[in-house]
């Protein structure tokens, strides 16, 4: 759990990070924004085929999919 915790705090801040522009969020908001993206990145990943199923994605896709969910969480606050 704790370290599920600290993969979401830093795929996070890596998203943060590439996304241009400044978010208001705190270090909570930043570790669930990694953990969702972790979470969306592995359905991409198991819906292209490129993780079998059960297996968790890696992280390339849980920056990719944290940087969706930034994207869209920056257009609606």
């Amino acid at each position: 759990m704790i370290g599920h915790a600290i993969f979401g705090l830093i795929i996070g801040l890596l998203a943060r990070a590439v996304m241009p522009g400044r978010q208001h969020m705190g270090l909570i908001l930043t570790m669930i924004l990694g953990l969702v993206g972790a979470w969306l990145g592995g359905v991409i990943g198991r819906t292209t085929g490129m993780y079998k199923e059960g297996h968790p994605a890696g992280y390339l896709m849980a920056l990719v999919g944290a940087l969706i969910v930034l994207f869209v969480y920056s257009q609606f606050a």
